[in-house]
């Protein structure tokens, strides 16, 4: 037999142990009742059990825990004033019973919640049938949405119907920023100017072999621009603006481009296509820093819709910052149909909260400038589209025309069109040459065919006309 003393301690211990059980239990009990249902069904190793189940069995098992705590002060190991709870420790199913009591209004009340939502995708369903059924009445297709969302669609606080009813664009760009989207789309080699002042930015000489030196005044600076009406961007831009003025060569010209740091960090020009390494502007050794200047010089080739862009770093923030524009190489020996019109298009967008994600999506800067100002064309005209992407952020990109299909010429550097397609999707810096032409008059859509960037400004219209 053992001693007092012992058997006291032993009995100490146990009480102990059963007060950590109990903390244990009442601690994994909360967590595990306030877990997310994705969570519940990880704990419970994938098991398909109801969302109701899962409080429940939460709240059991904070019950078993207060019945442990309730047991080990029950042996008065403990300097505890017990005498409150005395009643209680003579029924400890008392306690059992009130958890459970608990654990009933929640389940209750969680349990209604999604019995209701049971109960109105039921409804969803059911007029979803009464509307794709073609022997279906259009009254009873109404009816039914009626029931779903019980009236309130006649209401006038009805959120969803207030939006659709007032859906549209909404504001005005403000004064010139001096940069126009429409006259973007067709200026290259700053053909909008008049010529004394476009050869402040562009002279072109010819050469004994018939080829043409380009050369181009171009710097860097930092600009505030108008992204959406009412909505302005601290830009890093080349010449001022975003997308940068487009530089256009033919296969074989010299380009030889003088570029001046106006801004505030360093900048340089990287060109995707063939030069020399000195020529890539993308080293630390080739940064050109705030009031520095560089000249970079090489032969355009190949042909193609090409890009340029900022490499210097974080390369992340200089190209979402503005830094980029259109680069088009026309083929020496052009054999393609010729194009009655042409437009260059850079699909971009903007970090409006530099947190690394883009609030304002656009082709050519200017979000929903395309559906305040669509763009003129003619029916049967062959239209001849240059299209970019350099969105930062966004993995993917696409350009999505309605009512017709177009050639695409991957990269522009072949003369037989790839694919006969009404859709493509660009990584960043990806690009091609598209040629379409347009039946019908009319007003058609093109936007990106990723819904997001569509609302958030990436979209526009082409009318045609007779």
């Amino acid at each position: 037999m053992g001693s007092p003393s012992r058997d006291k301690f032993f009995t100490m211990i146990n009480a102990k142990l059963l007060v950590g059980l109990a903390v244990v239990l009442i601690a994994a009990g909360i967590i595990f009742t306030l877990l997310p249902h994705e969570a519940h069904e990880a704990v419970t190793f994938g098991l398909p059990l109801p969302h109701i189940l899962h409080f429940v069995m939460g709240f059991v098992i904070i019950g078993m825990g207060f019945v442990c705590l309730f047991s080990s002060l029950k042996q008065g190991i403990f300097r505890v004033p017990i005498a409150p709870f005395k009643y209680l420790l003579k029924k400890p199913a008392l306690v059992l019973i009130l958890v459970l009591v608990i654990a009933g209004l929640a389940t209750l009340h969680y349990g209604t919640t999604d019995v209701q939502s049971e109960t109105e995708f039921d409804l969803m369903k059911a007029a979803a049938k009464d509307c794709t059924n073609p022997i279906s009445p259009g009254q009873k297709c109404l009816a039914s949405f009626v029931e779903m969302r019980g009236g309130r669609h006649a209401s006038s606080n009805d959120p969803q119907k207030t939006a659709q009813e007032k859906i549209g664009l909404v504001g005005k760009y403000g004064e010139d920023d001096g940069f126009d989207a429409t006259e973007y789309l067709s200026t290259w080699n700053y053909n909008n100017l008049p010529a004394h002042e476009r050869s402040k930015f562009y002279q072109e000489t010819k050469r004994a072999d018939g080829s043409s030196l380009r050369e181009y005044w171009i710097y860097a600076e930092d600009k505030e621009i108008e992204i959406a009406p009412g909505v302005f961007f601290p830009a890093w831009t080349y010449n001022g603006q975003v997308p940068a003025p487009t530089i256009r060569a033919t296969e074989g010209d010299k380009i030889r481009i003088h570029f001046t740091n106006k801004g505030t960090k360093p900048h340089t020009m990287h060109f995707h296509g063939f030069h020399p390494s000195s020529m890539d502007g993308s080293m630390p050794e080739d940064f050109v820093y705030p009031g520095k200047s560089f000249t970079y010089e090489f032969d355009a080739d190949p042909f193609g819709v090409h890009l340029f862009h900022c490499h210097s770093v974080p390369l992340k923030q200089h190209i979402s910052k503005g830094l980029y524009g259109a680069y088009i190489v026309d083929p020496k020996n052009d054999i393609r149909p010729k194009a009655g019109q042409e437009l260059v298009m850079v699909m971009n967008a903007f970090d409006t909260t530099l947190d690394g994600e883009n609030e304002v999506y656009a082709v050519n800067t200017k979000a929903f400038y395309y559906a305040m100002n669509p763009i003129p064309v003619k029916k049967d005209e062959l239209i001849r589209i240059y299209l970019i992407n350099l969105v930062e952020f966004d993995p993917v990109n696409s350009f999505h025309l309605h009512a017709t299909f177009f050639d695409e010429y991957r990269t522009g550097t072949k003369q037989e069109p790839n694919a006969y397609t009404d859709i493509v999707s660009f990584a960043q810096a990806e690009r091609s040459i598209l040629d379409v032409t347009f039946r019908y008059p009319g007003m058609y859509m093109f936007h990106a065919h990723v819904s997001e960037f569509t609302e958030l400004g990436w979209m526009g219209f082409f009318e045609v006309t007779e």
